[in-house]
């Protein structure tokens, strides 16, 4: 072996087993660092179980209502027939009332009619 490359293989050696420390002590603490971090979100995941299910109990927590994307002209659309069909039922409401206040139980026992759920409208 020439004495150019044993010198050249020397230094690369040395300055291999200098850096071995640093990186080592790099690894270490980013290990270190995880396991905080994994030992934290354990922490918080159980502190946080049983906030929720006692939420559930009490009726506190509502589903979030999911925004339709429409656009005016539909929205506008949909506005004219769901106030259509509530004066229809605060009509139909009005003239049951007046017929049925001498006797509450004066309707015939059995199922009550019911709207169609596919209507001309669309809605």
């Amino acid at each position: 072996m020439k004495l150019k490359n044993l010198r050249k293989k020397i230094q690369r050696l040395e300055k291999r087993l200098q850096e071995g420390p640093k990186k080592l002590a790099k690894l270490k603490q980013k290990l270190q660092a995880a396991e905080t971090t994994k030992a934290a979100r354990a922490r918080k995941k159980a502190g946080a179980k049983p906030k929720p299910i006692e939420a559930k109990k009490s009726g506190a927590v509502k589903k979030a209502k999911k925004k339709l994307n429409l656009s005016p002209e539909r929205r506008a659309q949909l506005a004219a027939a769901m106030k259509a069909r509530w004066a229809a039922k605060r009509a139909a409401e009005a003239n049951a009332k007046p017929g049925s206040s001498d006797n509450q139980h004066s309707a015939p026992p059995g199922p009550a009619p019911q709207t169609p759920e596919n209507r001309p409208d669309g809605v």
